[in-house]
């Protein structure tokens, strides 16, 4: 029991912290007091203030669901190909597909900026979009197979007996089997995009900043904005955890769901 009281209080307490800091006034943000007289000024500097994060929080929001709406059919293609089919290479395909997790971003970071400056992209959320593709469609696809290894064959040898075809096998038969975990690499995929650093560092410079990009505008000769970068951590974090809530129960189903064969 003490031994997990203490594992809550390292976990919980820096997040209990920064939403109090997000609530103190500037000019108290390194007291440690518990009594305090709470402000929204933090958040009004990050919504519409000086260092206003709307246009980078509407940037992240839309280029991690555009990345998560295109991913789920592709990863949920190829991992149904690699699960059933047994093609020339197939082995070595998905190893290397799963062999692009460990390669460091920073290394492939300046083809991608070179490539995206050719093409006009730079500054796009089509360019990042497109980089965050290639990062979560290996890794989710890694993962459905798992998933879609796990669903009975004999459910689809009935559906093909009564006349259904590929197509409509997967959106009417697979598709609804597999949900849990469809659903888990959603909420996988939707988690690295918005929290992806490297890449818009590197791609985005305005027009198309994501919100854990324009944290470092808090960032100040004078020194850092604390109370606005705890309010901003919690803008950050605010979506994930109001998602967690709602979708434990099938996130947990999911994932044991691909660990079982």
């Amino acid at each position: 029991m003490a031994a997990t009281l203490a594992i809550l209080f390292f976990v919980l307490f820096p997040i209990l912290w920064l939403a109090i800091t997000a609530f103190r006034p500037e000019k108290d943000a390194f007291s440690t007091s518990p009594f305090f007289s709470p402000t929204l000024e933090n958040f009004r500097g990050i919504i519409g203030g000086e260092n206003d994060l709307v246009a980078a929080t509407a940037n992240s929001v839309i280029v991690g669901v555009a990345t998560t709406v295109i991913a789920i059919p592709m990863a949920l293609l190829a991992s149904y190909a690699f699960s059933r089919h047994r093609f020339p290479g197939h082995r070595s395909m998905l190893l290397a597909m799963v062999a692009t997790q460990f390669i460091p971003g920073v290394a492939i970071a300046l083809p991608f900026l070179t490539l995206f400056r050719d093409l006009g992209l730079l500054d796009t959320r089509t360019a990042l979009v497109v980089v965050n593709l290639s990062i979560v469609v290996p890794y989710i696809t890694w993962l459905l197979k798992g998933f879609v290894d796990g669903l009975p064959l004999e459910i689809e040898e009935a559906a093909r007996l009564d006349g259904c075809g590929q197509i409509r096998l997967l959106w009417r038969v697979v598709t609804p089997l597999a949900a849990p975990g469809i659903f888990v690499c959603a909420v996988f995929s939707f988690l690295l995009s918005w929290n992806e650093f490297l890449f818009p560092t590197f791609l985005a410079k305005e027009e198309a900043t994501t919100l854990p990009v324009g944290l470092m505008t808090l960032v100040r000769p004078e020194g850092v904005a604390w109370g606005q970068m705890a309010a901003a951590g919690l803008m950050v974090m605010g979506p994930m955890l109001v998602l967690s809530l709602f979708v434990r129960k099938h996130f947990a189903q999911g994932m044991t769901m691909g660990a079982i064969k």
